[in-house]
């Protein structure tokens, strides 16, 4: 696998070569036979976003998903959630991503774990959307808007390819009343390809899109006591063979770190929100 196209930024940030390989590599020293995986063995790397899995499943729950549904996770990174609500939830699942190493990654990994019958990733910005209008039931995000600077242009093309009474789902970062973020982040290295909004501004956005919403929860103090608690334990035993460091490279740390700062001192929050369009 080639190294991340250079033109992107924000591909260059997340692409950072031998990613599968990197994965694979880990499961192997966690005594795992790479040709009989389950998709929770990739739990650790492919949840990737805040709180892991943990959030996933919430975020399922308050999508209140059946079998058959169409659900298009946009920004899906490896694959994780699309893997887990085709195994867990029996839904009509599809990813896409920009980041081709990523879509490349979450192919093998669907293989892998016997669900490349099941789900489907393309390569695709997050703005122009290769599907038609109305496509999908659901659509699900985690943790992609941060790195989109045009919020309306991003939350009218998943109204475009929902269906009429369609939901989005969301799990993201916003920015806090506390200042600016310190970096570097996991979604960042410098500001270059930061865009936090206030998250007021965009459930106002939401609204003035034909969205109506349904529930919105602030999860920031749950994400500050979990990433303390990665952070204390990391720093006793080292990280982990296979964890989200492997996704963010050697100033992994400092991201997390920077992280549990920025929450601290309010400069970001974390909601989980639901929005029917209507």
């Amino acid at each position: 696998m080639g190294a991340p196209d250079a033109g992107h930024p924000v591909e260059q940030h997340y692409g950072r070569g031998q990613i599968l390989e990197s994965v694979l590599r880990a499961l192997r020293e966690q005594g795992k036979d790479v040709t009989r995986l389950a998709p929770a063995d990739l739990a650790p790397v492919d949840a990737f976003h805040v709180r892991g899995r943990e959030a996933t499943v919430e975020l399922a729950a308050l999508a209140a998903l059946t079998p058959g549904l169409r659900v298009l996770d946009v920004g899906c990174g490896l694959g994780g959630s699309v893997r887990y609500l085709a195994a867990e939830h029996r839904v009509r699942a599809t990813g896409v991503d920009l980041t081709r190493e990523y879509v490349d990654a979450a192919c093998a990994l669907a293989v892998a774990v016997g669900l490349g019958d099941r789900v489907a990733f393309h390569e695709s910005g997050a703005l122009d959307l290769p599907f038609e209008n109305g496509a999908f039931d659901v659509v699900w995000t985690e943790h992609v808007q941060m790195n989109i600077e045009d919020k309306r242009a991003f939350y009218a093309e998943l109204a475009r390819v929902l269906a009429p009474g369609g939901r989005l789902v969301f799990h993201d970062i916003f920015q806090g009343e506390g200042g600016p973020v310190h970096f570097p982040v996991p979604w960042a290295e410098d500001a270059s390809i930061s865009f936090l909004a206030p998250p007021d501004a965009v459930r106002a956005l939401l609204e003035t899109l034909g969205f109506g919403i349904r529930a919105w929860e602030d999860k920031s103090r749950r994400t500050l006591d979990w990433f303390t608690a990665l952070l204390e334990k990391q720093a006793r035993s080292g990280p982990p063979p296979l964890g989200l460091h492997l996704l963010m490279g050697p100033t992994a740390r400092t991201k997390f770190a920077n992280l549990v700062r920025n929450l601290r001192e309010g400069r970001c929050v974390v909601v989980q929100a639901l929005a029917e369009k209507s």
